[in-house]
């Protein structure tokens, strides 16, 4: 068993599970896009490897991620798949607008990842003529396709996402070394980069705003919470944080910020004043209120975890670490939390968890920057949770949890489901998150950690493990099918059990924050 984990590299086999996903894809789906996304994955497969063998040598420009690969294979293909996927749908229920929409997600997500292929290819001595030659020939096949398929229009919006994404990424990566591994970065700050133009975009064009109030509240936080962290990041290269003077411009300045720009700029989306619109919003029927309550419930049990385990390490070793076990009661209470909300209430679900976004980033700005009087304290009870991927000075995992959770929730192609169901396996989308996540990884940890004595080979992951995990998203599905009378699967069993197969394949072999990547790769196969 030793010598063959050493022989197999984990990097293949996770791009052979990407490989496999896509080629799932394109069984459902196949359009002009379709070539591409091959064409891309062949590529990336070929870049990974010069951007591994960059970062075992130290020769890349920025300080990534340690103790994982680059993650280029499964970050390059999430948002081309997700596009295809979502104009499938958007293009079955005769919907032009989020079909045209979908295609510039596909194109826009090829061309991040070609960018971030460039980039390796051109810092890589000496410089790799076979890559360049694949690379070349799929950059080709996608500007080709991007020319026959999108107006000028949709040229120039994917060009400014590939702007800001640029920019973007040069400032997050020399502000947060370690935080993120290339891939990662890709999949975030290429997220953010397309949200953020889609802002200003329809910040340009009011007359032409639609929709629900609700989907503008996600845009919003994300560029004040990325205005925010800039700002303060950049202030406190030339002043010390942890004054109460420093402490107290902070908190002035986010109450500008939100009272002043986010506010008002939320107002003229849905036009009504935003705090108005949320009180009637959370007050429309009892069922909510009493979520709201349950809720809260939960978030004290979560405290007092947090709390309990800190107590502990007092008593005890400086240097007691909470264990993996302890770590998946989160996961446990995040699942409670929201398999309520996606049966009974997921408008309220989807405000809920954009506005715990919010709250999230806030106390981790005021953890990393030492903001008075929370910051130190913080510092002290976030420390215990720690785990390998929080290398760098922001502790993310908790951040990565509530994505991973709300980003089914978030992505919902609400415009192109009929009556606000899709039928099949599509069902079951919203509930990605909790099923990747909330179910899959935790009984996966749980069981593998306690009982798994198989390793998969060249990983830590056990086949006992895995096992755990398909069988537990499977009763999971089941408990789902009886409470949820909106779900009605169509004898879409096999998918379904396929999808959730491939996807703890992944987990069992990605060295990325599967927290993020699980729920968008589910989401996909069961949008489809």
């Amino acid at each position: 068993m030793t010598s063959c984990s050493m022989e197999i590299n984990p990097a293949i086999v996770e791009s052979i599970v990407v490989l496999a996903v896509v080629l799932c894809v394109h069984l459902v789906v196949w359009n002009q896009h379709s070539w591409c996304s091959i064409a891309l994955i062949i590529q990336a497969f070929y870049v990974q490897h010069k951007w591994d063998r960059l970062l075992k040598s130290g020769g890349a420009v920025f300080q990534f991620r340690p103790s994982a690969n680059s993650g280029i294979v499964p970050a390059s293909m999430v948002m081309p798949l997700l596009g295809l996927a979502l104009r499938e749908k958007c293009f079955a229920s005769g919907n032009v607008y989020f079909e045209r929409f979908s295609m510039v997600i596909t194109i826009t997500g090829m061309m991040l990842a070609l960018f971030l292929s460039l980039i390796a290819l051109g810092i890589t001595r000496p410089l790799p003529t076979n890559t360049c030659i694949i690379a070349g020939m799929a950059a080709s096949a996608i500007v080709y396709t991007t020319k026959q398929t999108l107006t000028v229009s949709e040229v120039i919006e994917v060009l400014e996402v590939l702007l800001i994404f640029v920019y973007l990424s040069l400032i997050v990566l020399y502000l947060l070394p370690r935080c993120f591994t290339p891939g990662e970065a890709l999949l975030i700050v290429g997220g953010i980069s397309f949200i953020v133009n889609q802002l200003i975009k329809r910040s340009l064009n009011l007359a032409e705003v639609k929709g629900d109030p609700v989907n503008y509240l996600l845009p919003v936080v994300v560029l004040g919470s990325l205005l925010l962290g800039m700002f303060f990041a950049l202030l406190f290269c030339f002043m010390e944080s942890e004054t109460w003077v420093s402490s107290l411009f902070f908190h002035i300045m986010t109450a500008v910020l939100g009272l002043g720009i986010l506010l008002p700029w939320l107002a003229l989306f849905i036009r009504r004043h935003p705090i108005m619109w949320l009180i009637d919003f959370l007050a429309l029927n009892d069922k909510r209120l009493c979520l709201l309550g349950y809720w809260v419930l939960l978030a004290v049990g979560a405290t007092c975890v947090v709390l309990h385990q800190n107590y502990q390490r007092q008593s005890g070793s400086k240097k007691h670490q909470a264990s993996t076990i302890v770590r998946k009661y989160f996961h446990l209470i995040v699942v409670a939390t929201y398999v309520p909300g996606l049966i009974y209430d997921r408008q309220l679900l989807h405000v809920a968890s954009v506005g715990c976004l919010a709250v999230f980033l806030f106390l981790e700005y005021v953890r990393y920057f030492r903001i008075r009087p929370l910051g130190q304290l913080l510092r002290q009870l976030l420390t215990l949770f720690l785990d390998e991927r929080d290398s760098g000075p922001l502790i993310l995992t908790h951040i990565y949890l509530l994505m991973g959770m709300s980003l089914p929730v978030w992505l919902f192609p609400g415009p192109c489901a009929p009556k606000g169901v899709l039928p099949g396996a599509g069902g079951l989308v919203p509930y990605a998150g909790v099923l990747a996540v909330g179910v899959g990884d935790t009984v996966a940890s749980i069981f593998g950690s306690t009982m798994g004595e198989i390793r998969w080979p060249g990983t830590k992951k056990t086949m006992e493990g895995t096992a755990t995990s398909v069988f537990a998203q499977i009763i999971a599905v089941a408990l789902f099918l009886i409470f949820d009378g909106n779900i009605n699967l169509n004898s879409t069993y096999s998918w379904i059990v396929g999808s959730i197969t491939l996807v703890a394949m992944l987990e069992a072999y990605t060295s990325q924050i599967d927290n993020l990547l699980l729920p968008l790769y589910l989401f996909i196969l069961l949008l489809l």
